[in-house]
């Protein structure tokens, strides 16, 4: 069973989000910075890969 290409992109939302919280978690001990970290981490994570995306679709799109 293959997934559509369209499809496995929304597998890397849990993934971002759960990277940014353990790796918020291991860098404080409070819940409030806790969560501010890790929404921070994970907007700068979504936003790195949405510019390379379309990076990468401009680049493959010029003939």
């Amino acid at each position: 069973m293959t997934m559509a290409p369209a499809n496995c992109y929304w597998l890397v939302l849990p993934l971002v989000v759960a990277i940014s919280l353990v790796y918020s978690a291991s860098r404080h001990e409070s819940w409030p910075r806790i969560w501010t970290h890790a929404v921070r981490l994970c907007l700068w994570i979504l936003g790195i890969l949405i510019g390379t995306t379309a990076l990468l679709l401009l680049i493959n799109t010029q003939v």
